[in-house]
């Protein structure tokens, strides 16, 4: 292995020594230090494309895109081998995997030794959110994957303006690897990977180590890991709030502007919202970000957002020309769709794109695929990783060091019953509540099965860094020096409403604007809301159903409150916080009792 000097290009210290100790780990037959330019980014996929890792796409259709195939066992977060290792187990908390740091440490020295012999060791210093912004974090990925460097190069701001900013500062290192070596003489497969998997965080080293995947969330460590996962365990320390939710600003006719936050577990369409072209005349959504927020309150008491990420990593199933034009737009060049299937122009295809699939695909895997064909054209987990830049609805202010000022936040999940179409708390600590009791219907975004109803508060349950009871306190905490006239409105909503005969009872998509306007009058204080046990709903004279042709009775299923059904989910919410015994703040055991006195008695 060639020796690596670093004091020619960092005078990082702490830098210098680590990149040193990591190198001498894991081995590598060379070390490439990355600039971020356009033509590394070409060179490395001009690599990956004679490797057989990436597929150009048809440049007349898709310009400069790319088209990867993961190991069939690769496919999406893996929550069961992720761990985080505090210094004690009740500070990861009991939604948490924990192992002791000192045992996990020695299992990856095993495991990374000499992990990336025969490989490249790729340096990629990245910043998360806007260089200039004081709410900015630096981070640096050791990495043998070219295919996680650009994908980094597109999810963050990397390369040399990011390296020469952390010179003051200090960052999170990110080691990641594959986990497969090469002996001399070997072939490379087009998707190394390795069955022992392990995804690791150190929050307070305020350090990722990741082995055995090259998918997702994973391998990319500047997005999960560390955004939310080590962010998380330095918003608790340092005053602020990483959150796992979308930022959009929203315009009225009369050109007032209020931008919003919403949280919902993924795969429940984030990235539908924040890009929403609403079908309500005159109104606009422009986006700041699509997955992850990092707030602060400002010295006047302003809470104020950035998105730490400079791309998109979408759900590519369901999204279309009809439900997410702007994401569909947003991926037309410069791209990497991972997992999709291509089709027999060199264009790539999902279900849900078009209304009737082409007669002839090859699938995710590799194989002929026609419709009708038992398995999946793309993995359900599918992605696109593209530039935010290239969304047609980015927002001016999109990565304005000071953040976008925050007027509303918004929580939601997929609940075919029981939750209505929109709900506004009664205050700050009924709006944490709301976060807390967050419970959806599981997707194909994490490995296991679909379909089942779990809790995950604030969209955070695979996420947050520390001990989620922890974690309450802190959102309930974070305004105790902000008059309650700052505080942001707190909603919950529910798009996913279904009839008895498992009908859709909200059109959504472009019709969730309606949501929005209510939200946005609301905290103007020109709309009405009805009082009920679990918070304030539409009252429908200040809701806007026009041009929908829904009947009364949908329209009050969408607003009904089941009184029977809200006791049944307070009392499993009392099972679940249980959980976390004397570190459950009170004020969420008083929200829970209040709401059950409220459901009894009205």
């Amino acid at each position: 292995m060639p020796y690596i000097t670093t004091e020619s290009w960092t005078n990082n210290l702490p830098l210098q020594h680590w990149i040193a100790e990591m190198s001498a780990l894991c081995q590598p037959d060379s070390i490439w230090l990355c600039d971020g330019s356009q033509s590394e980014y070409d060179q490395l996929c001009e690599e990956m494309v004679a490797s057989g890792c990436l597929i150009r796409l048809n440049p007349q259709k898709r310009p400069n895109s790319f088209l990867a195939r993961s190991d069939p066992d690769d496919v999406a977060r893996i929550e069961e081998r992720t761990f985080i290792c505090s210094l004690k187990k009740d500070d990861a908390g009991p939604t948490n995997n924990w192992c002791d740091p000192q045992e996990m440490k020695q299992t990856l020295r095993r495991v990374f030794r000499g992990c990336m012999r025969g490989r490249t060791m790729y340096i990629v210093p990245f910043s998360m959110g806007p260089i200039a912004s004081s709410m900015t974090r630096f981070g640096v990925q050791l990495t043998d994957s070219p295919y996680a460097v650009c994908s980094m190069r597109i999810m963050t701001r990397m390369g040399s303006s990011a390296l020469v900013a952390m010179d003051d500062h200090p960052f999170v290192p990110c080691l990641h690897s594959v986990g497969m070596p090469l002996a001399p003489g070997q072939k490379d497969t087009p998707w190394p990977c390795n069955k022992e998997k392990y995804i690791v965080h150190f929050p307070e080293e305020r350090a990722i180590w990741s082995f055995g995947s090259g998918y997702g969330g994973n391998a990319l460590l500047g997005k999960k890991c560390f955004a939310l996962r080590i962010a998380s365990a330095m918003a608790r320390d340092e005053g602020w709030l990483a959150e796992h939710m979308l930022i959009l600003g929203l315009t009225s006719p009369k050109g007032e502007k209020k931008y919003l936050t919403a949280a919902f577990p993924s795969s429940c369409g984030k990235t539908n919202l924040a890009m929403m072209t609403p079908t309500l005349p005159g109104w606009k959504v422009e986006t700041v970000g699509d997955d992850i927020a990092w707030m602060k309150f400002d010295s006047t008491g302003t809470l104020r957002a950035i998105n730490p990420e400079a791309g998109f990593f979408g759900v590519a199933p369901g999204t279309s020309f009809a439900s997410n034009p702007n994401a569909m737009h947003a991926c037309s060049e410069n791209a990497i769709f991972t997992n999709v299937a291509l089709t027999d122009d060199g264009d790539v295809w999902w279900e849900g794109m078009t209304p009737t699939p082409p007669p002839h695909l090859i699938d995710w895997k590799g194989h002929d695929w026609y419709p009708g064909s038992k398995e999946k054209a793309a993995h359900p987990n599918a992605r696109f990783t593209a530039p935010a830049v290239q969304c047609p609805v980015i927002d001016s202010h999109w990565e304005d060091p000071q953040g976008v000022p925050i007027s509303a936040i918004i929580f939601g999940g997929r609940r075919s019953s029981v939750t209505p179409l929109a709900c506004e708390a009664f205050n700050w600590r009924h709006g944490v509540f709301l976060g807390a009791s967050v419970a959806s219907e599981t997707t194909a975004a994490a490995s296991g099965a679909t379909g089942r109803l779990r809790h995950d508060p604030f969209a955070m349950l695979p996420f947050c860094g520390y001990n989620m009871g922890d974690y309450f306190k802190h959102w309930l905490h974070s305004i105790d020096k902000i008059p309650a006239s700052k505080h942001p409105f707190i909603y919950y909503v529910n798009w996913f409403l279904k009839g008895s005969s498992g009908e859709w009872l909200w059109p959504g998509f472009g019709d969730n604007s309606r949501v929005l306007k209510w939200i946005f009058e609301r905290t103007q204080g020109t709309a009405e809301a009805i009082s009920t046990p679990i918070g304030n709903v539409p009252a429908l004279s200040s809701f806007d159903l026009s041009g929908l042709n829904l009947s009364p009775n949908i329209v009050g299923k969408l607003f009904d409150i089941d009184k029977s059904a809200c006791l049944e989910d307070a009392e499993n919410l009392n099972t679940y916080f249980a959980q976390f015994g004397n570190r459950l703040p009170d004020a969420i055991k008083e929200e829970v009792n209040q709401l059950k006195s409220r459901l009894k008695s009205h």
